[in-house]
């Protein structure tokens, strides 16, 4: 996905650890859609209710419903923050990346 929006050139992780809410919201539509598509299933097949594969297309459908909507997920999520925190002038500005923090020099005292 890409740092920044193509048009408004905004900065889509705007603090640090904006994922952490992307992530949180991928994990509930995740969920919710589990459960109602095991609650349709159940309700339209009962009382016969057939397990075996179904149980594994549940199952790859949750593991796969999370990959696919990240970005979605990424692009809500910043949509929520600027509903909290509204956009300042700083975030259109790209990030620094200071690498002298990165140096193994500086880790040990050398």
């Amino acid at each position: 996905m890409a740092d920044h929006c193509p048009r408004c050139k905004l900065r889509f992780e705007r603090v640090e650890g904006h994922w952490i809410g992307a992530v949180g919201i991928n994990t509930i539509v995740s969920v919710l859609l589990l459960v109602v598509g095991l609650t349709i299933f159940f309700y339209v097949t009962y009382p016969d209710i057939p397990t075996g594969m179904w149980v594994f297309w549940f199952a790859a459908a949750f593991g796969f419903v999370p990959i696919f909507f990240y970005p979605n997920s990424k692009t809500l999520w910043t949509a929520i923050d600027i509903l909290m925190r509204p956009i300042e002038e700083q975030d259109f500005e790209p990030i620094e990346h200071d690498e002298s923090q990165d140096s193994d020099d500086d880790l040990y005292g050398s």
